[in-house]
């Protein structure tokens, strides 16, 4: 799969579903490449890139939307682009340089698209990205059907929720680790079983998740009803860093309620972490893009919430529909152009 000539570029998010998909591929296909990330609101990633005739790129878990325009100017360039990714895309370009496999389901995340496409070659990385992506049921599910014992599941689980909390911040500094750093130690295993064996890292970011989740936890509902649930969080580093966790954590523990995460930032707005209910996990896309945001059916942000809007914000919130919704589930269209 790697061109003889030109230079290999992987482009994903930095967040558990990204890495783990880029690393499914590496694994698969070993060859040195130049890696682009950052951290989870690092969506125009494509911006990033310079590529031309014999230059292939692998794009995994970056809305197709956000960098469209970027994917263009690329595919004009020469670049031939493998597109893996689970956001709703405007319309795909019609391409022959452009291989994307995109399914919108909300049971479904990049990791797991790159194993169907891999055939399972490396399930244990595509189920820590499952994981990572509160895909939990889904990757318990998986991990059964492919004979593993809950102990190791359960620790594939801790590593992906670990690598998706490393990802949150506003800037490299609010993170343990920056992703591309955090991504050299992960591709070193073929085995994430074998990470856990050899390396610290999870068990060093799964402690201080759970120690801002702890800070977290004593912050009273801003606002709630029946059906859904909002927090503020202040602007500190803390809650920069755990507000993704944190909205995947509630609602874990409340799947039959919406949850929005909001974080106080500068210029008098806040950062907002929307999920839709476990038990009909649509609508949250559609909420957010009415304020700017984008996102999953059952996932979704807006970057910046102009603080006069919060109440307009959170009337939306509690009266939206949740479940899936016509858009929201959509088939791998495996679209290549040779």
């Amino acid at each position: 799969m790697a061109s003889a000539a030109g230079r290999q570029i992987d482009v994903c998010n930095g967040d558990a579903d990204g890495l783990c998909a880029v690393l499914q591929w590496r694994l698969q296909w070993p060859a040195p490449a130049v890696l682009v990330t950052g951290l989870k609101r690092d969506i125009a990633l494509l911006n990033r890139v310079q590529a031309g005739p014999g230059d292939e790129v692998l794009v995994c878990d970056v809305s197709l939307q956000r960098n469209r325009a970027a994917l263009l100017r690329l595919l004009a360039a020469g670049a031939r682009v493998r597109y893996f990714d689970h956001h709703a895309p405007p319309d795909v370009p019609d391409h022959p340089n452009l291989e994307t496999h995109i399914d919108l389901d909300s049971q479904t995340c990049t990791s797991l698209l790159m194993d169907r496409h891999l055939g399972g070659a490396h399930r244990a990385w595509a189920l820590v990205g499952a994981y990572g992506d509160n895909l939990t049921g889904v990757a318990d599910a998986l991990a059964a059907q492919t004979g593993m014992n809950t102990g190791d599941s359960d620790r594939l689980r801790m590593l992906g929720e670990a690598i998706n909390y490393n990802a949150y911040g506003e800037e490299e500094s609010d993170v343990f680790m920056a992703p591309a750093r955090l991504y050299e130690t992960l591709v070193s295993y073929r085995d994430p079983l074998e990470l856990l064996q050899h390396e610290s890292i999870a068990q060093q970011l799964d402690a201080l998740r759970r120690d801002d989740l702890r800070r977290a936890a004593n912050l009273p509902p801003h606002w709630q009803n029946g059906r859904a649930s909002a927090i503020l969080l202040p602007d500190a580093g803390w809650s920069r860093r755990v507000i993704g966790c944190l909205a995947n954590e509630l609602a874990r523990a409340e799947p039959e309620k919406a949850h929005a995460v909001l974080k106080a930032t500068r210029g008098d707005a806040y950062v907002v972490s929307v999920r839709a209910p476990l038990s009909a996990a649509g609508g949250a896309r559609e909420l957010c893009h009415r304020f700017g945001g984008a996102g999953r059916a059952g996932a979704a942000g807006i970057d910046r919430l102009p603080a006069q809007d919060l109440d307009r914000f959170l009337e939306a919130f509690g009266a939206a529909r949740w479940g899936a919704a016509s858009g929201d589930a959509g088939m791998d269209q495996g679209i290549r152009r040779p």
